[in-house]
């Protein structure tokens, strides 16, 4: 029903919403009051609520700290929201963000991942107990690792990802742990030393360390190392707008990733969905990952898209730059991936109902489903009560998919693939 500002606020605090400074708050005529739940829902003063797709699940407080402005967000059971802006994002079960946050389109925070002070994140994925610390700009990335709130992948304070080149493009996205290994929810985690950076796209593993200060622009996918800059020689060169001089890594690195978020897609809709339970908010806030999540595959194709669109003008450019003296491999790259990106394209978007071999799959559905019966449906406690066996064949599963995925673009762009196994 259509109501007014104040039948709206005065019929959430029938309901049991706490709402401290009734005339400081703004609730939108899109809003649902069906979709905001009245058992321990906190709203402190200054606080906006839009968007018909809100969602606001037992538990949840928002603007303790600062007000609080959520647009078409899913909000799960105890989450906290202490003060900034939060659109078309979802956060499960106890995942909070400090004062200052600004979460944008297509976020997704699971279990107990958690932000200090003003954070930014748009398109970014943190698997449960992931840690960003304050002064933080991480967009484009998912996070994963670490067994416990005490055992943790962190982002220390003061620390960037870097999602935007001097080319103009965003095909950057960087696979901080990866989804195979990672929602097993028992590998090390990894650390990101603050005041340092990481250029995307990259690949870190499990267990990586990236020093403090360190300005990372590679791949380590293997993991397990510490790793410390060593600085840049300070030297001058010609710049060429829209020339790319390699652009085997930066293509791999997309595929790979929209390979994962199709894995993770898969694993929400075979093994997550059987966490959620079977009443209307806990359905709804299903949905909404699964939204988010396909509204991350749609970005990083569309960013990979844009990139490859500029092959035939960075062509040019680079032939006229080296003379004749070019690479004749990287010339045959950047036409090749520009010729068959429609072929790629319509193989990613294909792959999304992939759901992998079917005999692991089946094997490894049936055993989190019995587990289930026998401990509930905490997700944390059956997932990490897997044992090595059991974890092994979910991860070859959801790997399966990714390198399934993997292989049928590279099979479309032949030139790649030499320079590309040579790099992984």
């Amino acid at each position: 029903m259509n109501y007014k500002h104040k039948e709206k606020v005065q019929l959430l605090i029938e309901k049991g919403v706490k709402i401290l400074n009734s005339t400081s708050i703004d609730i939108g005529e899109e809003v649902d009051l069906d979709r905001i739940s009245g058992d321990g829902v906190v709203i402190y003063p200054g606080c906006k609520i839009y968007g018909k797709k809100t969602l606001i699940m037992s538990g949840a407080k928002l603007g303790y700290e600062a007000p609080v402005t959520i647009e078409d967000c899913q909000l799960g059971p105890k989450v906290e929201l202490k003060g900034g802006f939060f659109r078309k994002s979802v956060f499960l079960e106890k995942a909070h963000m400090g004062s200052g946050a600004q979460v944008r389109d297509a976020c997704i925070l699971e279990e107990e991942a958690n932000g200090a002070h003003m954070v930014g994140l748009k398109h970014t994925i943190l698997f449960p107990f992931v840690t960003l610390g304050s002064l933080i700009n991480f967009c484009d990335c998912l996070m994963a690792g670490g067994t416990s709130r005490s055992n943790h992948s962190e982002v220390g304070s003061s620390y960037i990802h870097f999602n935007y080149t001097p080319n103009q493009d965003k095909a950057t996205p960087s696979l901080i742990g990866d989804v195979p290994k990672g929602v097993m929810l028992n590998q090390n985690p990894i650390f990101l030393g603050g005041q340092g950076g990481l250029v995307g796209p990259s690949r870190l593993g499990y267990g990586t360390v990236i020093a403090a200060g360190t300005i990372y622009r590679g791949d380590f996918p293997k993991g397990g190392k510490l790793l410390v800059s060593q600085g840049l020689e300070r030297k001058k060169w010609d710049f060429h707008p829209g020339v790319y001089w390699d652009i085997s890594r930066k293509t791999f690195n997309n595929i790979n990733y929209i390979s994962n978020l199709i894995a993770l897609r898969q694993w929400y809709i075979n093994a997550r969905s059987q966490f959620f339970k079977c009443d209307f908010m806990s359905q709804e806030l299903y949905k909404g990952v699964l939204e988010k999540v396909d509204m991350a595959i749609e970005e990083r194709i569309n960013r990979l898209k844009a990139l490859v669109q500029k092959m035939p003008q960075s062509v040019k450019t680079y032939q006229k730059i080296m003379k004749g003296k070019g690479s004749q491999e990287l010339l045959n790259q950047k036409k090749e991936l520009f010729e068959r990106w429609e072929e790629i394209e319509d193989i990613l978007y294909s792959s999304r109902s992939k759901t992998g071999q079917s005999s692991i799959r089946e094997a490894f559905l049936e055993r989190i489903n019995q587990d289930i019966k026998d401990k509930g449906t905490d997700y944390i406690k059956v997932i990490q009560g897997l044992d090595d066996t059991w974890s092994s064949k979910g991860t070859q599963w959801l790997q399966g998919i990714v390198d399934e995925i993997n292989e049928c673009v590279l099979e479309k762009i032949p030139s790649f693939k030499m320079s590309i196994e040579h790099g992984r």
